[in-house]
């Protein structure tokens, strides 16, 4: 009894080991396969327009840090405007990777 219940399931193991490895290429290939024609009109996009305006962002945000600093220094907001303003910006331009899975 106990043999024949461990060749049953040697056998269910083994067609479904069989019939996953039939499907699995055809999964990997639709997904890396696919073509998303406005994906290169975004990643465009990204480096042309987007990453310079964050560099401008940075540098404008660079200027208001510097003029916010005497209303922020009493407040203890120093370090939340320093990120907000700089931090983020510039970040958003050169630490974010290209092409952006976002898009």
């Amino acid at each position: 009894m106990m043999k024949r219940l461990r060749k049953a399931w040697f056998i269910v193991l083994v067609v479904s080991i069989f019939t996953v490895s039939l499907q699995a290429p055809g999964w990997t290939e639709e997904k890396w396969t696919k073509e998303d024609p406005t994906r290169d009109e975004w990643n465009m996009i990204d480096l042309l327009i987007a990453r310079p305006m964050g560099v401008a962002a940075g540098i404008i945000g660079t200027a208001v840090f510097i003029v916010s600093l005497p209303f922020t220094i009493p407040t203890g907001s120093v370090d939340e405007a320093g990120r907000m303003l700089v931090v983020e910006p510039f970040k958003f331009s050169f630490v974010r990777k290209f092409p952006d899975e976002n898009f």
